[in-house]
């Protein structure tokens, strides 16, 4: 999804105001289904004409991720990417070359997950397989 009308209409029907630079960060995310840090998300974001500060494209992945139109994936304390696949998946971090790579939901079987402590209730279940080259 990369035509401006279609991406302001998905940030409106998420309740996100479709600002110039929001609308510029959905094009780069929503252009195909990848994984980006927000290093590079500003990298591209600035490529251009425009100019959006290290502030507006950390704000707006923010917001995003809040509205469920990109999913964060914490592979470290240090390194997050943004997710334009908002399905239920899992990944691969390859920690020499850093890429994420999507697993299938149905690669990956539980018979059973432990019970949960008193009082909780489960928000989301995330797998990351770390894998290196041989």
């Amino acid at each position: 999804m990369n035509n401006r009308d279609d991406i302001v209409e998905k940030l409106k029907s998420s309740g996100v105001t479709p600002t110039t630079q929001r609308v510029e960060i959905a094009q780069i995310l929503f252009a195909r289904p990848q994984h980006l840090s927000a290093e590079q998300i500003l990298e591209m974001a600035n490529e251009g004409s425009s100019t959006a500060s290290k502030a507006t494209v950390y704000n707006t992945l923010g917001l995003f991720a809040k509205k469920g139109l990109v999913k964060e994936v914490i592979v470290d304390p240090s390194k997050v990417f943004y997710d334009s696949n908002v399905s239920r998946h899992f990944h691969f971090f390859n920690t020499d070359t850093g890429m994420l790579t999507d697993i299938p939901v149905d690669a990956i079987n539980f018979d059973k997950l432990p019970e949960l402590p008193e009082g909780t209730e489960s928000s989301s279940l995330e797998v990351i397989v770390r894998i290196k080259n041989s």
